[in-house]
């Protein structure tokens, strides 16, 4: 658990670090294109990697347990974005329209996949069951999201048209995806013995996206329109939200008679929202500037849902399952 969190905060400073470079030496001109060609290969090559990592064996294993992918896709797809709309009222005028059009664009995106798994096995949840749900959330919301976006956004926030960004999606993120899992045979091996560094591909494609689309953003007048006390209300408001979904797929999960490895599943796969699909899909769904909004509300929550769930983790890993008796006893 400690290098886990260790692994988050490091990756966290860097982020940070990539902003204020974004900030201070934004690219631009050719060195914009440049970069804009090699977000895309990296783009390619984070959803081929998330493709050769999908076993097909545990998503068999997790498939059968439709009742729990049921739940943890409406929370995902549909309490979420219902949560946030309700608060509209209250954060619209806190957050400004930018801000705002970021809080829902988090709310239509997928769950995690690396990272709900993480949890789930730390807190001894169903880990077959939370592989299957983690990994069709993201594949579906390669569908679903532009399409939610569109109705949250009514049209209004310079976004591209639906069945487009649908098809620019599928090209580059699900394209890549079912290429590295077809190849999985020749290549899942390799890539299961090496999935330490491998991490390291994943966050620098999502860092350099992060550094592409905060320098566009920059150059647009992203601080001009995003002081520092709305930055402040967004992490307030990235707690309440996370406090509420957390809250609320654990009361689901309890009254639908859900035992407490679903329950554990439900809580990491319902509540958590991607970066990792995030920040990519929003360089297809908005246009220049307003990239950078759209994707710091993700940015604060990814790292709040972070540090709440590995305490989360611990918890649930300190119950005593039925066989711990039996184990203190033979002993």
């Amino acid at each position: 658990m400690s290098r886990l969190r260790l692994l988050f905060d490091n990756f966290t400073l860097v982020m940070i670090v990539v902003i204020i470079t974004a900030t201070v030496l934004p690219a631009h001109g050719a060195g914009a294109t440049f970069f804009g060609w090699l977000t895309s290969l990296a783009i390619a090559l984070l959803f081929f990697m998330h493709g050769a990592k999908l076993s097909r064996q545990a998503i068999i294993a997790g498939a059968t347990h439709w009742r729990l992918h049921l739940l943890v896709f409406g929370c995902t797809f549909i309490l979420f974005p219902i949560v946030a709309l309700i608060f509209q009222p209250v954060l619209r005028p806190l957050l400004g329209d930018a801000l705002w059009v970021g809080v829902l664009y988090l709310a239509a995106l997928p769950g995690t996949v690396q990272s709900a798994i993480a949890f789930t096995s730390l807190a001894r949840g169903n880990i077959p069951a939370a592989v299957c749900s983690a990994s069709a959330s993201s594949l579906l919301g390669i569908f679903i999201t532009p399409i939610l976006v569109k109705i949250l956004l009514d049209a209004d926030a310079g976004t591209a048209g639906t069945l487009e960004a649908i098809l620019k999606i599928s090209v580059q993120l699900l394209l890549p995806f079912l290429a590295g899992h077809l190849m999985r045979p020749w290549i899942g091996f390799w890539v299961d013995r090496n999935k330490h560094w491998l991490k390291n591909v994943d966050q620098g494609s999502i860092l350099l996206v992060v550094y592409t689309a905060f320098s566009s953003s920059v150059i647009a007048g992203l601080w001009q329109a995003v002081p520092p006390m709305s930055l402040l209300i967004l992490t307030v408001v990235c707690c309440v939200l996370l406090a509420i979904m957390l809250v609320l797929t654990t009361w689901l999960a309890r009254i639908l008679g859900f035992n407490k490895e679903d329950e554990i599943t439900i809580v990491f796969c319902g509540s958590k929202k991607s970066m990792a699909t995030g920040v990519p899909m929003a360089q297809v769904l908005f246009a220049g500037g307003a990239v950078g909004p759209a994707i710091l509300p993700l940015m604060v929550f990814h790292q709040i849902q972070l540090m709440v769930c590995a305490v989360m983790a611990q918890n649930y890993a300190r119950r005593e399952l039925p066989g711990d008796e039996a184990v203190q006893e033979a002993h």
